[in-house]
């Protein structure tokens, strides 16, 4: 009888690579998400340890169940006006998204980056900070600009790289930077926001201040060595910090389970880490605006950072470059299970008492003309369709304080 060296592997090895549930022609089986039922998870106090928080991190926080009704001990109870609130910003950040994707397809930029079914979680989430808090986004949080009232004509202008853009043509469409408004320039480099959220908030704690930072990333830009090295400064220095990760299911055409989503979830890296982690039903605005109050009320009583993983689904494709027929089924987003966001929060209010279908379809009318209105008055400024060129001037300015002799120079040379 043979017998097998100990050393000597029984069979070949092998890697596993994960697939989605679901591709083109085949219905997304979404039993992965293992989602838990509206009110059933318990909340802790704020100044729970981190490690407590290990169930919350694989477990969903949910507030609205299937009929609209908010349950649980999650429920924020937030007044009605403030809910309407959410719900036309909401409202009128998917407007937005799809005047200007029409724009787009009409040639006047060159490039856009919709939010379709993620708008609660940037309009509640900023309702839930101080304006003076700092938010460091990635390209599809443009709800915390509408949440903040930034005017709808500046970010047309900066999609449209015209006379009025205030980034002056720096940036690539959707990659706003609004000081006044909290809300830290976008970098096109995934994860880079991660670390500068973190900086700035310990910035914040070592000045003696009173404001917190919010940082955002895609599932797919967890797999960036730039999440990792955020998470722990984050939790060596206690850092006054919310640290959010958007689970939209897709980062471009690869499935989350291929940045570590299949085996645990991302609420559980921050565990982890030895920060406070929740996992948070992302298209439930009451849900939203409960976890984000919780996370900022630790923050900044010195209790550290908190992750949220937000469980979503990006209901477009990844940006006007991408095509998402080619990898995963066409109808994915109407079967995701919780739902559209705007459609869940407008239900409750019409639960509740405080809207009804006719005020949703005046809302929508009139948020309809002012994102008109607004594309118009922009459209004057330029566009790229109508040919706007900026001067050659423009590259040497906002590059140094004081302009050096050599682009002096060569600025002459130009003859501008």
């Amino acid at each position: 009888m043979t017998r097998q060296d100990p050393l000597q592997p029984a069979q070949p090895l092998r890697l596993h690579v994960p697939e989605p549930t679901g591709r083109p022609g085949h219905p997304t089986d979404f039993s992965y998400l293992h989602l838990s039922k509206a009110g059933e998870v318990p909340r802790p106090p704020t100044d729970v340890a981190p490690v407590a928080t290990g169930d919350l991190a694989y477990t969903l926080i949910r507030v609205l169940d299937d009929e609209g009704a908010a349950v649980g001990p999650w429920n924020p109870q937030a007044p009605p006006d403030v809910l309407r609130r959410g719900l036309l910003t909401m409202l009128k950040t998917r407007i937005f998204d799809a005047r200007m994707l029409t724009a787009q397809r009409q040639k006047k930029m060159s490039f856009y980056i919709q939010s379709l079914g993620e708008e609660a979680i940037g309009s509640a989430h900023a309702m839930a900070l101080n304006i003076d808090d700092m938010c460091f986004p990635t390209y599809r949080q443009q709800s915390i600009l509408m949440a903040r009232d930034v005017p709808l004509v500046e970010m047309i202008c900066q999609l449209m790289s015209n006379r009025r853009d205030p980034l002056k043509g720096r940036q690539l469409p959707v990659l706003y930077s609004v000081k006044r408004a909290g809300f830290f320039t976008i970098s096109g480099n995934l994860a880079t926001q991660f670390i500068q959220a973190v900086g700035w908030a310990m910035a914040s704690a070592i000045k003696g201040d009173t404001k917190i930072a919010s940082a955002w990333i895609g599932d797919g830009a967890t797999a960036e060595a730039d999440f990792h090295t955020a998470l722990t400064f984050a939790h060596v220095y206690r850092a006054p910090v919310i640290l959010n990760v958007v689970n939209n299911q897709w980062a471009i055409s690869t499935f989350q389970a291929i940045a570590g989503g299949e085996a645990t979830t991302f609420a559980a890296r921050g565990v982890g880490c030895g920060i406070a982690s929740l996992r948070v039903d992302g298209n439930d605005f009451l849900a939203v605006l409960a976890a984000s109050r919780w996370a900022a009320q630790r923050a900044r009583s010195n209790l550290g950072p908190t992750l949220i993983e937000w469980v979503t689904y990006r209901g477009g494709p990844h940006s006007t470059s991408d095509d998402p027929s080619k990898y995963r089924p066409a109808d994915d987003w109407a079967r995701f299970p919780l739902g559209d966001p705007v459609t869940r929060l407008k239900q409750h209010l019409i639960r509740i008492g405080e809207w009804s279908e006719e005020q949703h379809e005046t809302a929508r009318r009139e948020l309809e003309a002012a994102v008109a209105a607004a594309q118009k008055e922009a459209e004057q400024h330029g566009s790229l369709a109508s040919g706007y060129m900026p001067s050659a001037a423009e590259m040497f300015e906002d590059v140094y304080k004081d302009m050096p002799p050599h682009l002096r120079r060569q600025r002459q040379e130009l003859g501008v």
